[in-house]
């Protein structure tokens, strides 16, 4: 009798059959391909371009940046003597990537007196909110009481390995943003902050309003003024401004005196 016409499948179909699983299951890690260049930022220089900076420093705000492996060790004491008040860290992408020169830059800032905090790149593709805001946490995204670590927050950007929106249409981009902010708050007891651009907030989650009183904004637009704001929030907390300038990697202004960054890292 022909074993594969009376229904059992042949020796070799069995094997086949578990290698399709395995290449139906890579794909999701085949999108960390480029995490070690990924970083805030990017994907919006790439798509919005950059039309400027600030003319002058603005009065009342508080200039710092942000690093990831992208550049490497960082000189934390020339940083400090260039005016860094604040810094934010790459930590994670998906649940995949942990920056590698994370604890010589997150490390290396607190010991240079400079507050600092930690950002996750989100990859709605891959894995949910939930699970990417655990991942953050456990890999140096979490928030200590010590009056010099600012809560986590989540960079959502335009995709840089496919579909800007991550093939995700605006109700689900929206969910999987609230699923990520809410674990993070039930675990670490803060409100993560979001950064993000608002050309790409329209596009990709319908300009939703629904974080603006939980979750504060770091806003990223490379022009002479912040511009208009995605809905919700009446102002951002930190403008990202420059791709380059007197400190590592890009720019950024604290919206207040240093006063302001000290007290939303005491919480």
């Amino acid at each position: 009798m022909n074993r594969t016409a009376a229904g059992r499948r042949p020796a070799g179909a069995t094997a086949l059959a578990v290698l399709a699983a395995v290449v139906v299951a890579t794909p999701a890690r085949a999108g960390y391909s480029l995490a070690d260049t990924n970083y805030a930022g990017t994907q919006i220089a790439r798509h919005e371009g950059v039309q400027g900076t600030p003319r002058a420093d603005p009065p009342g705000q508080t200039l710092g940046h942000d690093v990831s492996g992208h550049q490497g060790p960082v000189d934390w004491a020339a940083a400090a003597g260039a005016g860094a008040k604040f810094t934010y860290v790459k930590a994670t992408e998906g649940t995949g990537f942990v920056n590698p020169q994370f604890g010589q830059q997150y490390d290396g800032a607190h010991a240079a007196g400079i507050i600092r905090g930690a950002y996750h790149f989100a990859h709605p593709d891959v894995s949910g909110g939930a699970e990417q805001a655990e991942y953050f946490i456990a890999n140096g995204g979490g928030w200590r009481a010590d009056g010099t670590t600012l809560p986590g927050a989540l960079d959502i950007e335009y995709n840089p390995y496919g579909d800007v929106c991550y093939g995700k249409n605006p109700a689900d981009l929206t969910a999987w943003i609230a699923d990520f902010t809410r674990t993070y708050l039930v675990k670490v007891k803060r409100s993560a902050l979001i950064y993000t651009s608002t050309a790409w907030w329209k596009q990709c989650t319908g300009n939703t309003a629904r974080f603006g009183n939980t979750d504060p904004l770091w806003l990223a637009r490379y022009g002479p003024d912040v511009g208009e704001l995605p809905a919700g929030w009446e102002k951002q907390s930190i403008w990202q401004f420059a791709r380059g300038g007197s400190l590592p990697g890009d720019q950024n202004y604290y919206n207040g005196p240093l006063g302001r960054v000290q007290a939303l890292a005491k919480g």
